[in-house]
């Protein structure tokens, strides 16, 4: 038997799975950010956050790669 041919990463839609899942801190950050009085540093909390997890969903969307 053949062993299954390994899963290929595409640059396009990890780039895009990692600057949504930014794009989605920050605008959640900044939401909270508003609510207690300031957007700015909201927003700037959402990105913080959003860096390490825009990474992990593109490491698990691409596991099987890594490994």
């Amino acid at each position: 038997m053949e062993p299954s041919p390994r899963q290929t990463i595409q640059p396009a839609a990890a780039g895009a799975l990692l600057a949504g899942t930014m794009v989605a801190g920050v605008a959640t950050g900044a939401l909270v950010g508003w609510a207690a009085g300031s957007w700015g540093l909201g927003a700037l909390g959402g990105a913080v956050a959003g860096i390490p997890a825009g990474t992990y969903v593109v490491y698990r969307r691409y596991r099987g790669y890594f490994t």
